[in-house]
């Protein structure tokens, strides 16, 4: 911290108006991301399939390969496949 108290007030005070922009955009693009769910629900898409479907996109295709053999490997020695 800084040794002189103006400083560090100033200091103080620009970080927090930054976390205060910061956390009105991110309550913006919180609505914006659900309209569009809300466009998709519209439009007949099932959104926990399109969630399902953004989350395996965020995943490394590997990881992706990886993890669909472990849940069919599962999956058969439930008897479920």
């Amino acid at each position: 911290m800084n040794a002189n108290p103006d400083a560090a007030a100033q200091s103080l005070r620009q970080l927090i108006e930054r976390l205060e922009t910061l956390e009105g955009e991110k309550r913006g693009i919180s609505d914006d991301i659900k309209d569009v769910y809300a466009e998709a629900k519209a439009t007949g898409y099932d959104v926990k399939a399109v969630r399902a479907i953004l989350r395996l996109r965020s995943l490394d295709p590997s990881t992706r390969l990886e993890d669909a053999a472990i849940l069919e490997t599962y999956l058969c020695a439930l008897g479920m496949e």
